[in-house]
């Protein structure tokens, strides 16, 4: 295989939705699988929609993802006048022609095309004019759009698609279509093709939406004695009504924006994102990056659509669950090292930075992180359920208030007093510690499941967690006395709402 080149050509009108990410990742991994290139390049020539902040939002979400270029960002609107030239050549060459015809007149014919129940398309009235008959319309000052002259043969034209195979269509059925509009603009049909034959692509992988001009492209790329790329058009991602997912249908649920402030590591979202389309052929499915470019190829892209599995509910949750599980996965495998970088602008904003985190109470912290992620789902789940770790300004779970403390009111007592027999107890560890609780329930003729919940809810705020005494110990000595000695305040908290 020669030296392959595939480009990601994104419309900068709005954020980097995940089928965007996906046909980017794509592209990516089979460059870097065949030490190729990966071109970026933003199709901008929509000046009405097209955004600065949108441009910015592609490059970021992409470098947040991890998804490197190796030219780029191009912009499409720079090179106009190279599009203009090449319709103004196929012009030339009696490739193209000048159509005249209104839009009224070309709705009556689509209309009487639907009643006598013929194919719509376009029935080449303009098509033939003579030099005098162009010249005279041209000088009444009629407005004309330029469309491509398909060659009448006999036939099929087609291409192997890697994905889906062969595909085929009847030169009788291609309509001459528009590549220039009256206002002078070349179409993306053309500027598509013109740009890829600049950037010397060798490969298009992107979505089966866009196979409707795969035929009509290669006819340009005929037409302007180049060889068109190898096509693999990938499955489009639906949702579980069977729609397109998109950005005016889902909202901010599709953006790479979202799963980033949502706490998603980003390769964890690259990982799932690449299962939404490609089959590895095994089981496998967590991936480092080195694997996934190895185990990486068109010929494993699914022919079918994808199911995104996008619901509603808690904000936490407002995405597909295998999403969730793989970003669980990720969040608690990985070195603590990198969660802790990961977390930190995190616990800024939260107020629960703290600079001794990597300085003398590193350790601490890296240790007290591994302790508590077992149970979480994104890294927002550090400052949010583990913020009772890093601060004393926490709620507690209504749940796990009213089931382990208040349907025990004899807790209203005997955690104060077990904080007493706590401060006796030196040093701290898992063992003391231990100890010192189960000694207090069996001096009472208590269950200890009984005194462990309620200090759970009391020093975490959460009905599940790590086991207690390591929990006691990550929190200190200090913090978990004081707490245990406020259980009354809870109590009478709830007593006021009730009354």
């Amino acid at each position: 295989m020669s030296e392959v080149i595939v480009r990601f050509p994104p419309s900068p009108t709005g954020y980097l939705h995940i089928g965007g990410a996906r046909t980017a990742i794509f592209n990516w991994l089979f460059a870097r699988k065949h030490k190729g290139k990966f071109i970026l390049r933003i199709e901008d020539t929509d000046a009405e929609r097209s955004t600065k902040e949108s441009i910015q939002g592609i490059i970021d979400g992409l470098t947040w993802l991890g998804i490197d270029w190796d030219e780029g960002p191009y912009f499409q609107s720079e090179f106009a006048q190279e599009h203009k030239e090449v319709a103004h050549k196929l012009l030339q060459e009696g490739k193209a022609y000048r159509c005249f015809c209104t839009r009224e007149e070309l709705e009556s014919k689509r209309k009487q095309a639907l009643k006598e129940k013929r194919d719509i398309k376009y029935d080449g009235t303009c098509r033939n004019l003579s030099p005098e008959e162009i010249a005279s319309k041209e000088a009444q000052g009629l407005p004309y759009v330029v469309r491509f002259k398909v060659p009448e043969r006999q036939g099929k034209i087609g291409y192997d698609d890697k994905v889906l195979g062969r595909i085929e269509k009847d030169y009788s059925e291609i309509e001459d279509f528009v590549i220039m509009r009256s206002n002078g603009k070349p179409l993306y049909l053309l500027c598509n093709v013109v740009d890829d034959i600049r950037d010397r692509i060798t490969h298009i992988i992107r979505g089966q939406d866009h196979m409707s001009n795969t035929i009509r492209q290669i006819l340009l790329y005929e037409a302007l004695g180049a060889t068109p790329p190898v096509f693999a058009h990938m499955p489009l991602t639906l949702d579980l009504q069977k729609r397109k997912i998109s950005k005016r249908t889902h909202g901010e649920v599709v953006s790479v924006q979202w799963y980033r402030e949502m706490g998603f590591i980003p390769w964890a979202l690259v990982n799932f994102l690449v299962l939404l389309g490609w089959n590895p052929g095994t089981d496998q499915e967590i991936f480092s990056r080195d694997e996934l470019i190895q185990a990486f190829s068109l010929e494993r892209i699914n022919k079918s659509n994808s199911i995104f599995n996008y619901r509603k509910g808690d904000p936490k949750f407002f995405t597909d669950p295998k999403a969730i599980n793989i970003n669980a996965h990720y969040l608690r495998t990985m070195p603590i090292e990198e969660i802790a970088q990961m977390i930190k602008e995190d616990f800024i904003k939260e107020g629960l930075w703290n600079e001794a985190y990597e300085g003398d109470k590193k350790q601490w912290f890296l240790s007290t992180l591994d302790l508590i992620r077992s149970r979480f789902h994104t890294l927002k789940d550090f400052a949010r359920q583990g913020r009772a770790y890093f601060a004393d300004d926490f709620e507690i779970e209504p749940k796990a208030l009213k089931k382990n403390v208040l349907k025990r009111p004899e807790l209203k007592e005997l955690l104060p007093e077990l904080s007493l027999s706590l401060e006796k107890v030196e040093p701290w560890n898992l063992e003391t510690t231990e100890d010192a609780v189960r000694k207090f329930a069996e001096e009472r003729a208590l269950k200890a499941g009984i005194i462990i919940n309620g200090m759970r809810a009391i020093l975490t705020g959460q009905l599940k967690g790590p086991g207690i005494f390591d929990v006691m110990v990550a929190i200190g000595k200090e913090r978990v006395i004081k707490r245990l000695k406020n259980t009354p305040e809870l109590f009478e908290s709830a007593e006021k709402k009730d009354s």
